[in-house]
This record gives C-alpha cells, structure tokens and sequence, in this order.
C-alpha cells in the first residue's frame, strides 16, 4: 500500500477521533460498570460503603433468568416495542408523504406542530396525555361518551395509551427525515411512476422505499433502540409499571430491582440482557438489508 493510500485510508479516521473519544468516555466506561456489578453481589450494603462484594460470577443472571415474572416482563417488552416501532414508522412515513403533497401553509403548520410534540420533555407529554384520558376531567371520554372509565386500569388500554404517548413524541423524526429523503428523490422518478399509473402505495413500495432504505434504516434502529428501552413514558402514565406490575416493561423492572428493592446486581444484568439483545437485533437487521441488497 503506497503512502497516499495509507493517508487516504487513515485520513476518515483522524476526523472520527474526537467522536469515538466522546463516546469511549460515554459509554464503555458505563458498560464496563454495568458489567461488573451485574457479576457481583452488590446492595445497599456496598451503596453505603460496607462490607466488600463478593464475585457471583453468572449467579445473578441465573437468578434472573430462573424468575417467570423476568420472562414475563421481557415477552410484554419485546411486544410493546414492536408495536411502537411499526405504528411510528407508519405515521412517520405516511405524513412525510403527505407534506409533499400539501401546499406551504398547511406542511408548515404541521412541521411545526410536529416539532412541538417532539420537542415535548417525557415528562411533560405523559402528564399531559393522562389529563387527556382522566377518567373524571378528561375531554377523551365526555367525546367518546365513555364516563369514568379508566384508560390506565386495563393492562391492555394502558398499553395502548403509552403506545400512542410514544408514537406522538417519535414520529417526527420519522416523518422530518423521511420527509429529506423524499425531497432528494428526482423529480422525474415519480413522474414517471405517475405517467405509468401507478398508485400512491405502489409508488411508496416500488419506488421510494427502495431509493430511501438508508434512511430507512436508520429510522427504524433509532426507533427499536429508544421504544425497546421506554420508561418515563411507562412509569409516570402507569404509576411505576400498572396494577400489581401488569404494565411492567423491562427498563422500569430493572428500575424496580436496583432501586426499589436494593438490588443492584439484578438490575445491572437486566440492564446488560437489553444492551446484547439490542445489539443482536441491529446487527440481524443490518444484516438481513444487506442481504437483501445484495440479492437486487
């Protein structure tokens, strides 16, 4: 390898430098943390500067995996994400086709009203929601002419609450980048899709999902990532995980473990079971597009 190709091959690197140094100092170290607590015996004991831990080695994941309630909650979790995931993309996707097809004013408004939710702290849009479906002075119900009933009281419609709360706050980054890439597509790429009569729907499938996939891509990981690992959202519309834990997702059981019960070695393997899970689903995902991309 001659000495410009070195540069050239080297040169990318210097530029990530200052990132990767940021992230190093963001996330291995935390990792690291996280890894050696979940192998230790580690409550409040050593919290309050005790006694020393002891190694347990796989014990605590042992115990984990051993409870039916983990299994449980993971099930509920897996389920819940996916459900978010799909249902974000579905909006983000279809109102990004529709800011191209309304005028100034109205794809300005929704834009804006769009950032607005985005921009929403979790904190505050779950509250608000919950002021929206209270079953005594909530507007929802006197529409729907529904009562009292209670959104949250029903493991099922408090699911389905979050999910929406979830879907209101994720879909504009869905919809703004989609939104990019539909803008970067050629004009006469759709035209000829529309002289060729095909439907909007066949349009989105044949065409521009094909040209958009990086963004795509990209839009679904972010997705997964962030509705996999919920938790203001479950906790404050669910008062900490439903009735007698019906509503538990996996970030708020592991909440419950480290900090409601004192054991930080438990939450600490939950917390590293959701980062390899996580890491298997992208990297089976980003395997499977290209897979794909290659069989095109």
């Amino acid at each position: 390898m001659t000495a410009t190709a070195r540069a050239r091959t080297g040169t990318p690197w210097i530029y990530l430098a200052p990132a990767l140094v940021v992230l190093a100092g963001l996330l291995v170290y935390p990792v690291y943390q996280l890894g050696l607590i979940s192998v230790l015996e580690y409550t409040q004991a050593q919290v309050s500067g005790g006694q020393p831990t002891s190694f347990q080695g796989l014990g605590n994941y042992a115990e984990l995996f051993g409870d039916t309630e983990f299994w449980r909650v993971l099930v509920a979790t897996v389920v819940f994400a996916a459900a978010c995931v799909v249902s974000t993309l579905a909006v983000g996707c279809a109102l990004a086709v529709l800011l191209t097809r309304v005028r100034a004013v109205p794809r300005l408004a929704l834009m804006l009203a769009a950032l607005g939710a985005w921009a929403t702290p979790a904190v505050t849009g779950s509250t608000v929601w919950l002021l929206l479906f209270d079953p005594d002075f909530g507007p929802v119900n006197r529409v729907l002419g529904l009562g009292d009933h209670s959104w949250t009281y029903g493991r099922y419609s408090a699911f389905a609450l979050v999910l929406l709360e979830v879907v209101w706050c994720s879909f504009p980054f869905v919809m703004v980048t989609v939104y990019a890439g539909i803008r970067a597509v050629p004009a006469e790429v759709l035209e000829a899709a529309a002289l060729d009569g095909a439907s909007q729907w066949r349009t989105w499938r044949s065409v521009l999902a094909p040209m958009l996939r990086p963004i795509l891509v990209v839009v679904t990981i972010q997705s997964v990532i962030w509705d996999f690992k919920v938790f203001t959202q479950i906790y404050v519309m669910t008062g900490g995980g439903g009735i007698a834990g019906q509503n538990l997702v996996l970030n708020v059981y592991a909440y419950q473990k480290a900090f409601a019960s004192s054991q930080y070695s438990l939450g600490s393997a939950i917390g590293v079971v959701m980062l390899l899970i996580l890491l298997a689903v992208t990297l089976g995902y980003l395997r499977l597009l290209r897979r794909q991309g290659e069989e095109l």
